[in-house]
């Protein structure tokens, strides 16, 4: 059946994805801080290896040239240094604030694209971007309220994930997906190790069983949004992942006593449009260059 024919089934697991990230925000929101951003991050990668085994012979047989192994290295640097800053995000600013600045991610990709992938940004993409700043403004209120560096930390995780999806972009052009996702969740390990034992902390039981289920939907994430790719075209899930905001707000309300916040709300609404015009705009002149919000998550 032609992918074009399923939508419902694109934005049912869409929808599943959405939800699959946002109990992995929730659960390390849980944390509390407990255990030091990058070592919940160290861990959860770690543990994400287990994942890897079933297709441990075929990575093996992989060979890589020189550049792309320098390509791999500096995306798996990019993506530690990103791990490491959301991890400390979620541990100072609400979950719904988190999400929402997350919608970011496939706005920086769009500019980014233009210095790596000689991109030409046009009138209404660029006012689609400057949209989208409007709504990071709504939810920072720079001036009307103190930020935290936590809202930093998420502005500077987005850039930082812009630039891993880029480089995920040019090397699955050139080895199978398997590897790009393998090569990151090592290349991640790796890089996570040393700080995090420079600031190790002896998790509890609790607590890893807590980072073990962060791994675990983060990659059930991962496989529902393969399956959603697979049902329907991109124009048709993106706006779906708008959900994450709206259980975001209502996990941290239930869960963790944060208020509404409106302008949080309004903000990430406002991002999130420009995100689905970008979007419509690159389908209609078919190109993929912005992804999934969905896609950049760890």
């Amino acid at each position: 059946m032609d992918t074009q024919q399923r939508p419902g089934m694109g934005i049912f697991w869409m929808a599943v994805t959405g939800l699959c990230f946002v109990m992995v925000t929730a659960l390390v929101k849980s944390l509390d801080g407990a255990v030091p951003a990058v070592e919940a991050g160290f861990l959860r990668y770690l543990m994400g290896l287990v994942f890897l085994i079933p297709v441990w012979r075929r990575l093996a047989a992989v060979r890589l040239t020189r550049r792309q192994w320098g390509l791999f290295s500096l995306r798996g640097a990019m993506h530690t240094i990103g791990v490491a800053l959301w991890f400390y995000a979620m541990s100072r600013i609400p979950l719904a604030e988190v999400t929402a600045m997350n919608y970011l991610n496939p706005v920086y990709v769009t500019l980014l694209a233009v210095f790596f992938l000689g991109e030409t940004l046009h009138i209404r993409r660029i006012m689609a971007i400057v949209a989208a700043l409007i709504g990071t403004l709504l939810i920072l209120r720079p001036g009307f309220r103190e930020l935290d560096p936590g809202h930093f930390a998420m502005l500077a995780t987005a850039l930082v994930y812009g630039v891993s999806y880029l480089l995920a972009k040019v090397l699955s052009g050139e080895v199978s997906a398997t590897v790009v996702v393998a090569m990151l969740s090592v290349t991640v390990t790796i890089g996570l190790a040393p700080m995090a034992l420079a600031v190790w902390v002896w998790p509890t039981g609790w607590q890893v069983f807590v980072l073990f289920g962060v791994a675990c939907f983060a990659t059930a994430g991962h496989y529902a949004m393969t399956l959603a790719f697979a049902a329907a075209p991109v124009t048709v899930t993106q706006p779906v992942t708008f959900l994450q905001l709206v259980w975001s707000v209502i996990l941290g309300a239930l869960f963790f006593a944060e208020p509404v916040d409106v302008w949080v709300v309004a903000g990430g609404s406002l991002i999130m449009a420009a995100v689905v015009f970008i979007t419509w705009r690159e389908a209609v002149l078919n190109r993929r260059v912005t992804p999934v919000v969905a896609e950049t998550k760890h």
